[in-house]
């Protein structure tokens, strides 16, 4: 089977589309999937757009999603709502991320009437084909015989902070581990993971959510994490795929394309 594989487009529906069409995907007349590696909305202002064209292709079998932290914020939103609207939406953590302006887009709402009428939008949002169709239609990871996807890194024991993690090691039983060990996954430097260690022995990981210039900048000492001489394109090392174009900033989509062969245990 080939695979397109993106990751985090963040309601940047053009810059997909252009990714995806410099690829040859929309040209491609053979079997192929989409892979997304989580976080497809948040950020930009293009949800419905987004939301379209995701759904359209549950509906003909044609992607595979992952789950990322962006759809745990929205479901942590959606579920105490109330909190956060009596508190000042803009003041919370969710409005930073963007997660309160996905919810914008998609129920046709402004933030001020989210406020007044927070059980109207939540049950409006819980209509749309975000929380429909596509958040039920993610994994956790996806399996194929030479690559695993996933979108922060595969569960490991993580040391220090939230904010400053400086070690991962490994856990032999990761793909059983439950989903709270899935939500702290989602959050991790996949680069930073595979640097110290934490790898699949014969597989390839690829990842999304931390932009690729951290890596090209600090792994590899090629340009600055932020700055004119920047590289956001994939990130490449020993048994990793690293895609999150750092979009927001950049407007760079990464694309891969993968043949393999998808193994029976996928969850």
């Amino acid at each position: 089977m080939k695979y397109y594989v993106i990751a985090d487009p963040h309601s940047f529906y053009d810059e997909m589309i252009e990714a995806l069409d410099e690829k040859g995907y929309f040209d491609d007349s053979n079997p192929h999937k989409l892979i997304i590696c989580g976080d497809i909305f948040d950020r930009g202002r293009q949800a419905d757009k987004m939301q379209e064209f995701v759904s359209g292709l549950i509906d003909k079998d044609e992607v595979i999603l992952i789950k990322g932290n962006h759809e745990d914020l929205a479901l942590t939103l959606a579920g105490n709502f109330h909190h956060y609207a009596e508190n000042g939406l803009n003041w919370s953590h969710h409005y930073t991320n963007g997660t309160v302006d996905t919810f914008s887009q998609l129920t046709n709402l402004h933030i001020n009437e989210m406020e007044r009428k927070p059980g109207y939008c939540v049950t409006k949002m819980k209509n749309t084909d975000y929380f429909k169709k596509i958040i039920p239609a993610m994994k956790n990871f996806f399996e194929t015989e030479h690559y695993i996807f996933v979108h922060g890194w595969i569960p490991c024991t993580a040391l220090g902070t939230h904010g400053y993690i400086r070690d991962y090691i490994y856990k032999e039983d990761w793909r059983e581990l439950d989903e709270e060990e899935w939500k702290l996954a989602r959050w991790y430097n996949g680069m930073l993971a595979a640097s110290r260690g934490v790898l699949e022995e014969g597989k390839t990981i690829v990842c999304g959510h931390y932009h690729t210039s951290w890596g090209h900048a600090y792994l590899e000492g090629v340009g600055s994490e932020f700055g004119e001489d920047s590289d956001f394109k994939p990130y490449y090392g020993t048994g990793i795929i690293a895609l999150d174009g750092c979009t927001a900033y950049s407007h760079i989509v990464n694309c891969i394309v993968i043949e393999d062969t998808p193994v029976s245990h996928n969850i």
